[in-house]
């Protein structure tokens, strides 16, 4: 008998994939577009060519993972999608420690401790469905098979 908790934390986890593909699209829209006078404003006032096609190229990959986790959402593999959460849960708070690294590291400003917040919200939530209780189940991510 299926357990329905096992139901609803898939949908769970299929809107956090949603979010995170939305977000993703938008984030790498914006970096992509990015006009040169607001990058200026941002890093304080100097403009640097090379970090702008850094942004760039992040924008590109934030657009491209977006895509993706869109379409992992309908993927009934559960050890794919338990990888794809570990995978995710990493990518984020490895994300964030570089951000908070630079944060001691470089100029300090109110738009790093934002990422990291964010970062490491978002990647606690992929470690929540991976590691915690029943991640280590595969049915949580499978859909539910109605008889």
């Amino acid at each position: 008998m299926a357990n329905p908790n096992h139901g609803q934390q898939r949908r769970h986890l299929d809107f956090l994939l949603l979010f995170d593909a939305i977000s993703s699209f938008l984030f790498g829209t914006v970096a992509l577009v990015t006009p040169h006078g607001l990058l200026q404003r941002i890093v304080g006032g100097v403009y640097n060519h090379d970090a702008h096609e850094i942004l760039r190229l992040y924008g590109c990959l934030r657009i491209a993972m977006g895509w993706v986790i869109f379409h992992i959402r309908s993927v009934d593999d559960g050890r794919f999608r338990r990888s794809v959460c570990e995978a995710l849960f990493f990518c984020y708070l490895l994300q964030a420690a570089a951000v908070l690294r630079a944060q001691f590291t470089d100029r300090k400003n109110a738009m790093n401790w934002f990422a990291i917040i964010l970062l490491t919200v978002v990647g606690s939530f992929y470690g929540r469905f991976r590691f915690g209780k029943g991640g280590n189940m595969i049915k949580i991510y499978e859909l539910q098979v109605h008889h």
